[in-house]
């Protein structure tokens, strides 16, 4: 990349020093004698190339002078001044000579490019890391969209399956609902049937005289769990209480030829109706195996 900037502001520097010589030369040719011009023109290009090179030198030190920068450009603007004020006196081809008036001031901007390239080049290692961060980068944004778009696959899938499955399930009971509802009609008529009265009035009758036979459907609704207020109230028992009742089903349970682990005594004890906390019956039970 450096010899791509630095080889056109070199060769259009050249070719600027080359006319701005041959311009002075033809141009103070006539009037003062030929080394006179010849050093006019040296002199000219001499400065151009002295404050290019001290510029160069400056800038391989990571350093900058306004002044030299400013010299260096009052170097060009002379030159291109040059060419113009030759282009604009020649008899001849004058537009040719204006064509290339701009020579030297895009040498200088070409330097400048260049200069300003090398403030900001890296090196081959850093432009492979940051060519490694921007891939590592490139690679993980990937593998995330594959990721969610895997995940929003699979999710689809599962609620499309949770959709079926519950259909299905509403299916199944709608039909067993009517199922047994058409059932439940067919029972209800038959119990109010006069011929299911005078069937059951020949089946009673010889058994229970005088009682008129009736046949009642069970009740198809919702029920209430049953509850047992006895235990609810039960006082809470002692230490000594809980021990004695662990202890008992332990021996009970031994007698069956059963050796019974805490957790199974902990299942009967609850089973036969009784309630206390955990770290209470664990203590009970640790006392009553004597461990």
């Amino acid at each position: 990349m450096k010899t791509k900037t630095v080889l056109p502001a070199v060769a259009m520097t050249a070719v600027s020093m080359v006319l701005t010589l041959a311009v002075v030369m033809m141009w103070l040719g006539t009037a003062v004698p030929w080394p006179v011009a010849l050093v006019v023109g040296l002199g000219i290009d001499g400065g151009w190339l002295a404050t290019l090179a001290y510029e160069r030198r400056l800038a391989a030190q990571g350093d900058h002078n306004r002044i030299v920068t400013a010299v260096g450009w009052s170097f060009g603007l002379l030159a291109a001044g040059v060419l113009v004020a030759h282009a604009l006196t020649a008899d001849h081809a004058a537009g040719a000579w204006l064509a290339v008036a701009w020579l030297p001031i895009a040498a200088k901007s070409l330097w400048l490019v260049h200069g300003l390239w090398e403030r900001t080049a890296l090196t081959p290692v850093a432009l492979d890391a940051i060519r490694g961060i921007q891939q590592e980068a490139r690679d993980e944004a990937a593998v995330a969209r594959a990721r969610l778009r895997a995940e929003a696959t699979t999710e689809e899938t599962r609620l499309a399956a949770v959709t079926a499955a519950g259909a299905r399930v509403a299916r199944v009971q709608a039909q067993t609902a009517k199922r047994l509802s058409r059932a439940w009609s067919t029972l209800e008529t038959a119990r109010q049937g006069e011929d299911t009265g005078r069937a059951l009035t020949s089946v009673t009758s010889p058994v229970t005289p005088g009682v008129t036979a009736r046949w009642d459907l069970p009740v198809w609704g919702p029920i209430e769990p049953a509850r047992a207020p006895a235990l609810e109230s039960a006082p809470a028992l002692t230490d000594t209480d809980l021990e004695w009742v662990v202890a008992d089903i332990i021996h009970t349970e031994a007698q069956k030829g059963r050796s019974v682990s805490y957790r199974e005594v902990a299942t009967l004890f609850r089973g036969a109706g009784h309630s206390a906390s955990e770290v209470r019956l664990r203590a009970a039970w640790k006392r009553a195996v004597g461990a």
